[in-house]
């Protein structure tokens, strides 16, 4: 069974499995066959890229950095070394072997093996021992009751019982089982990958919110003497009232700018924290600057067609859905007849003496069939929920495919135009750095007052806030462009899958 992404169409359980017959009941009990639908994991939709128009080979050099998208190139399990920087890589290992959330996955994983393991038993006989010692005596009222009175009677036996899967209910059963396996497995791999993704993106940010403080401070001081030279031309004459309040209320603005960003700052350190495994109070996240980071210049793109088997977050959607292909068959099976096979044997007796002699061995051997013949309709339902069910599941698919195939185009475009933005700001900073060299050499030359030199390098100290901002954010597009691809996980070593 198969989804069409490309053609907005999906292959309803419901027509290609309809209600069962009597008649298909009976050839499926001779042929023996194992009932419902044969998984099959959906095609890889059709897709020449992933955005409209030219796809994107490289972006503008901005930062001194120009990025180029390699098809060749291979994405690492541990991409964040990709940056070149010992704290982060220090960081995010920290995280990976600490983080109670990645914990909590790797158990839940190893639950779903357990239960798979449980599961399995099923396949195999049941053998059961027993031993028990009882005084009794019969009625003599009874008809046929024995004319004596009360008696020991010692037994040891074992039972053998023997469930036969020939409509494969319980094979499907486990498939469902082993599905779910494979849905934790890859839950615990999107565990680890938001966990990477979210400690480097916040360490950016960290950084960021560093250089932001520090420009802002910078040009609080720098507003401040605005304000002061102003005071003094205002008490000389030289200048109004209003030039003191107007200068006044932008030291102000910039002033209420910096506990937002001391916030953040804060939060950031404390998400940190927590990532790792520690308490706010008890940790000090190592501190980042840009000029610590590199920005990786050769940027891995996968094949439209390859990014469904890499992505956690849809092989968890497509084991989700063959865990409800299965169920399909369970429903079904419960709708057939059900063999069992039983035997015991042992001995028992009147003494303990005489347990193990000739004459008191015990035994029986049979076999049951239980076939449903009326229950309300509720077994039918169930197997049409389940039908319902693969239906919901196929949606899903397909809605977490649409998303992923989105947040990779939505990364590309970022990456060319934040690098477009980078560029033009940094060009806005030169030019402002060089009003300012020429307001300096006028003031040295008595060509311009101490005010328009404070006004230029406010300017300048401002080009370099907005740099601050654009430069984090390329290092965020490329941090989003490895998540969005899948992080890597297939070319980690084998043991580590």
């Amino acid at each position: 069974m198969s989804i069409s992404v490309r053609n907005n169409t999906v292959t309803s359980a419901r027509r290609v499995y309809p209600a069962l017959t009597p008649a298909v009941a009976l050839v499926a009990l001779l042929a023996g066959c194992t009932v419902g639908p044969d998984f099959k994991a959906p095609d890889a939709p059709v897709a020449s890229g992933y955005t409209e128009g030219p796809a994107l080979r490289s972006t503008v050099a901005a930062d001194g950095t120009v990025q180029t998208i390699d098809g060749e190139a291979r994405l690492p399990a541990d991409w964040w070394h990709l940056f070149d920087c010992p704290a982060l890589d220090g960081l995010v290992r920290q995280g990976l072997a600490d983080s109670p959330s990645l914990a909590a996955t790797e158990a839940t994983l190893r639950q779903a093996q357990d239960t798979l393991k449980a599961g399995e038993g099923i396949f195999w006989p049941q053998v059961d021992a027993g031993a028990d010692m009882a005084r009794q005596r019969e009625s003599r009222n009874a008809a046929g009751g024995a004319r004596q009175g009360a008696f020991n009677l010692f037994t040891l036996s074992a039972s053998v019982s023997y469930a036969l899967d020939i409509f494969g209910g319980e094979h499907r059963r486990v498939e469902g089982l082993a599905a779910q396996v494979d849905y934790q497995r890859n839950a615990m791999r999107a565990a680890a990958l938001t966990l990477a993704t979210t400690l480097v993106d916040t360490a950016i940010a960290s950084a960021a919110y560093d250089a932001q403080i520090e420009a802002t401070v910078a040009i609080v001081a720098l507003e401040r003497e605005q304000v002061r030279l102003a005071i003094v031309h205002a008490t000389a004459g030289t200048a109004g009232q209003a030039a003191v309040l107007s200068l006044r209320a932008q030291l102000e603005a910039t002033e209420a700018s910096l506990p937002g960003l001391r916030q953040k700052q804060a939060q950031a350190r404390h998400l940190m924290a927590v990532l790792v495994g520690r308490l706010p109070a008890d940790w000090q996240p190592p501190f980042l600057s840009f000029s610590e980071l590199t920005l990786p210049r050769s940027l891995p793109l996968s094949l439209p067609s390859a990014l469904v088997r890499q992505r956690p977050d849809i092989l968890q959607a497509e084991s989700a859905l063959h865990a409800a292909s299965a169920a399909i068959g369970v429903a079904t099976a419960a709708l057939l007849p059900s063999v069992t096979l039983d035997g015991s044997f042992g001995v028992s007796s009147t003494s303990s003496d005489t347990l193990f002699q000739a004459g008191s061995g015990v035994w029986s051997v049979g076999a049951g069939v239980a076939q449903p013949i009326f229950n309300g309709g509720a077994l039918s339902y169930q197997r049409q929920a389940a039908i319902d069910a693969y239906d919901a599941a196929a949606a899903a698919y397909r809605q977490t495919v649409l998303n992923a195939f989105q947040q990779v185009a939505d990364v590309l475009r970022a990456l060319e135009h934040d690098a477009e933005s980078l560029a033009l700001l940094e060009q806005a900073e030169k030019t402002a750095g060089a009003a300012l060299a020429l307001t300096q050499a006028n003031f040295a030359a008595g060509l311009a007052a101490q005010a328009d030199v404070l006004v230029a390098d406010v300017q300048y100290r401002t080009a370099k806030l907005s740099v601050i901002a654009a430069r984090a954010s390329r290092y965020q597009d490329t941090v989003a462009l490895f998540a969005a691809l899948g992080g890597g996980w297939w070319n980690a070593p084998a043991a580590d899958h």
